[in-house]
């Protein structure tokens, strides 16, 4: 006998919306800059703001990364996007880990990205947070 009603679906858990990318860059940024001192990380939020694309759907993910990286920090001295590009990587590929704790989250994603041979200015700006990577 089959059954011929409707399922009550309510009570189902619901998949969680997909992370996009600005919030991956949101999230790396307010990571990175808690006081939000840093103008370059401002500019590379500002840059993805409105990128609503899911972030496991960004093509070239780690290119388009790149090209913020360089974009906002054509030098490459400012460890804060440094941190925050490592966030935003890690994050990209660890989406499970959006709500973790920031201290720990840092900690992975710089392992993450530079398996244990952090930059020395980055090292040094987490020492100064209180930070050990």
């Amino acid at each position: 006998m089959r059954c011929t009603g409707t399922r009550d679906t309510s009570a189902m858990p619901r998949n969680p919306d997909p992370l996009t990318l600005a919030e991956v860059i949101r999230r790396a940024v307010d990571v990175a800059d808690p006081e939000a001192r840093d103008d370059n990380l401002a500019a590379l939020a500002e840059e993805f703001e409105d990128d609503d694309e899911p972030v496991s759907g960004v093509d070239q993910l780690d290119e388009v990364l790149a090209d913020a990286e360089l974009d906002v920090d054509a030098e490459g001295n400012d460890p804060e996007v440094a941190l925050a590009i490592a966030l935003a990587r890690y994050l990209a590929h660890h989406r499970g880990a959006v709500g973790a704790d920031d201290e720990r989250l840092i900690t992975q994603a710089v392992r993450w990205q530079w398996h244990d041979h952090a930059p020395p200015e980055l090292t040094e700006l987490l020492a100064e947070r209180g930070i050990a990577v």
